[in-house]
């Protein structure tokens, strides 16, 4: 036991800069035979100031790693030959992106073609011959001078609402359509045409036909969620509609017969954001059976909604059927967990697989499907490699595989994290997690920070989250919480803010506050609150109606709700969420506005937000600052340039560091001071 102690107290605290040793695991694909694993795992070069991925293959019978592609690149979507012989790749290697082969065995990869565009969706049709996949091109594709490439177009002729997208900037003129390329002579052919966006290609067992989604409404910026399935022949012709009710339809995938085609989706195109639960869905591929919800009493979302500071991405919606066609397997959020579920092709209640307290980041199921590999984050992990059956209770007789950052057990002290339930002012409980400081004394009063997590319709989860572990390790008890109008607790839970940001959602971030107060170890004067995107929006609702906070810091936030509907890249979709646009509804878009309040202002705020923000415009900081500063607040702001809305997760790595220094620095100044 001596022993033991001396080694934890040689333990040192986390630090910002031990982003750049940590190794995040973004993705997993299960060969063919059910014997091998590729996997990508991400780095920070600290030198480069960049990301970088490569690709590893497991060998599931000796436990063995070995790293597949090397150098400073980023190799991703690994997808299986049939034979099980090859890889197939994307990479950004010679600064622009590529599909490369590569033969397991070893050896040098091969190029098989060049794009100036995105790629999506990459899979090897049945006989291995040909890859088929996704493809937008850049604008810039088409022009052959290098320099050209580089300059700013003369003009933007914009004629659709949905004419950028933030991370990615202004969107090209071409869509997404299905592309197959010839491995052998790297022969590119255009499978789809037309207008609009033909989106995730899903190809049928015998390779003859390919499922796609696109939305043929009048306006698709506006009825978004309109989606309709369609399938072509893979040699190309006329596509064919397949019926299916109005509403969102992700990643199709066809039964192992070919007689059927799963999806994830639902059936309320005028939903609000993201409050109808998405769900496994089948229909037959001539029409019949009709399409239907397999599980419609699940009240849960079958999508993975736990956030958390290690990526800047969702799966979204990742659906396989196992061999015999009898079970079609998904991932869903249920109160703080990510978990792998199957429910049965002819519908019933979802089969938790591999539960616990956990966050399923991603899985892999193939071959005869008896055997799955997923990516499993806890608290105290952002994410390693494991692989189980596929049925019930595989949990506990899981293998882990890989133990990609030893060093937050060997040579960090991590703070102690702890799940807890608190009841907020009307008696509806709600989940949150406590974090103390790695040298934790009860008999110490320590300031505490609250954070609030953005969507809203997402959840802080069981999954690893380095800005918590790094502020408590500065000395902090940390708070975050899910009040109502998140994830992972159904749809009444999700729909409970919808017309009405800034009531119940507020209730219940004043009953976490309360929560803290109540802890003997916390000092009731020194409490700060922080939070980003709709986190942020309710930061800025708390500090103009409570003082109870000594210090705020609002991170690419919302605080008008009338401009966020015109300056965002996705901001007229709020006539859902409030009954209305601005100008038929301005009353509710005043009233649950922050800005509307700043005159009670009288906590100090620190405004961070990135200049190339498109989800919450940087106006909205610009905005909040004036007004604040105009009423003599104590206000400051920290903008970063070039970065998009989700600095905090996938940013320059420099600037994510710099970030969570300006956070600590005002709350030394206020909590600390």
């Amino acid at each position: 036991m001596a022993t033991a102690s001396k080694k934890s107290s040689r333990k040192r605290k986390l630090t910002a800069e031990d982003l750049f040793k940590l190794r995040i695991m973004t993705s997993v694909s299960m060969d063919p035979s059910e014997s091998r694993v590729a996997y990508c795992v991400e780095r920070m070069d600290k030198k480069e100031n960049k990301y970088f991925t490569n690709i590893s293959l497991l060998d599931i019978k000796t436990g063995e790693s070995a790293q597949f592609t090397h150098g400073d690149h980023v190799d991703s979507s690994p997808v299986w030959s049939p034979d099980g012989m090859t890889l197939a790749f994307v990479s950004t290697r010679n600064k622009k992106t590529g599909i490369y082969l590569m033969p397991v065995s070893g050896g040098a990869e091969k190029q098989i073609i060049e794009l100036d565009g995105s790629i999506s969706n990459l899979q090897f049709t049945p006989d291995g011959r040909h890859l088929v996949f996704g493809l937008r091109y850049n604008d810039s594709h088409s022009i052959k001078d290098e320099k050209e490439k580089k300059k700013a177009p003369v003009f933007r002729h914009v004629t659709r609402l949905f004419h950028r997208l933030d991370g990615l900037g202004y969107l090209p003129k071409d869509q997404f359509q299905v592309y197959a390329l010839d491995v052998e002579t790297g022969q590119l052919r255009k499978i789809t045409k037309g207008k609009r966006e033909n989106l995730f290609p899903a190809l049928s067992p015998d390779g003859k036909l390919i499922a796609y989604m696109s939305n043929r409404s009048r306006d698709e910026d506006v009825d978004m969620l309109r989606n309709d399935l369609f399938v072509i022949p893979f040699a190309g012709g006329k596509e064919r509609k397949i019926p299916t009710p109005p509403g969102p339809i992700y990643n199709p995938a066809f039964s192992p017969d070919g007689k059927k085609i799963a999806y994830i989706g639902h059936d309320n195109p005028d939903d609000a954001w993201a409050v109808t639960n998405y769900h496994v869905w089948t229909v037959g591929v001539s029409g019949r059976p009709k399409a239907r919800d397999l599980m419609p009493s699940f009240d849960r979302m079958a999508l993975d909604q736990s956030i958390s500071d290690m990526a800047d991405f969702h799966d979204a919606g990742t659906i396989r059927w196992s061999a015999d066609g009898k079970r079609l397997y998904f991932a869903s959020s249920d109160t703080g967990s990510t978990n792998l579920f199957y429910v049965s092709a002819s519908g019933g209640r979802p089969t938790r697989v591999f539960g616990g307290k956990c966050h399923v980041k991603g899985f892999s199921i193939s071959g005869k499907t008896r055997t799955a590999a997923l990516i499993r984050s806890d608290l105290n992990n952002p994410g390693d490699l494991f692989t189980c059956p596929t049925t019930y209770g595989a949990d506990k007789k899981a293998r882990r595989h890989t133990d990609l950052n030893p060093f937050l057990r060997t040579e960090v002290k991590l703070g102690r994290t702890r799940e807890v339930f608190f009841s907020s002012a009307d008696g509806t409980r709600v989940q949150g997690w406590l974090v103390t400081p790695p040298d934790f004394s009860p008999r110490r009063k320590y300031p505490s920070i609250l954070e609030i997590h953005g969507g809203p319709r997402t959840q802080y989860a069981f999954t690893f989250f380095h800005e918590m572990q790094f502020l408590a390790a500065k000395g902090y008890v940390v708070f975050y919480t899910n009040p109502r109008g998140g994830s992972g607790r159904g749809e009444t839970w999700a729909d409970a803010i919808a017309g009405g940001w800034g009531e119940l959602d507020y209730m219940d971030c004043m009953a976490a506050a309360d929560y803290l107060e109540k802890q003997r170890f916390i000092n009731r004067r020194k409490m700060g609150v922080t939070g980003g995107s709709y986190g942020g929006y309710m930061t800025n609702w708390i500090i103009g109606h409570t003082d109870r906070f000594a210090a705020a810091v609002t991170q690419r936030s919302v605080v008008d709700l009338t401009s966020f509907f015109g300056s965002s890249d996705i901001g007229w979709a709020l006539e859902r969420e409030f009954d209305g646009t601005p100008w038929k509804n301005r009353d509710n878009y005043d009233k649950c506005s922050p800005i509307q309040y700043y005159q009670k202002v009288k906590t100090p705020v620190l405004i961070i937000h990135s200049e190339n923000d498109l989800r919450c415009n940087i106006e909205q900081a610009q905005q909040m600052f004036v007004r604040l500063k105009r009423l003599g607040k104590k206000v400051e702001m920290v903008q970063f340039p070039e970065e998009p809305h989700g600095l905090s997760r996938h940013g320059r790595p420099d600037r994510r560091i710099a970030r969570l220094n300006w956070l600590l620095k005002w709350f030394d100044r206020y909590l600390k001071g």
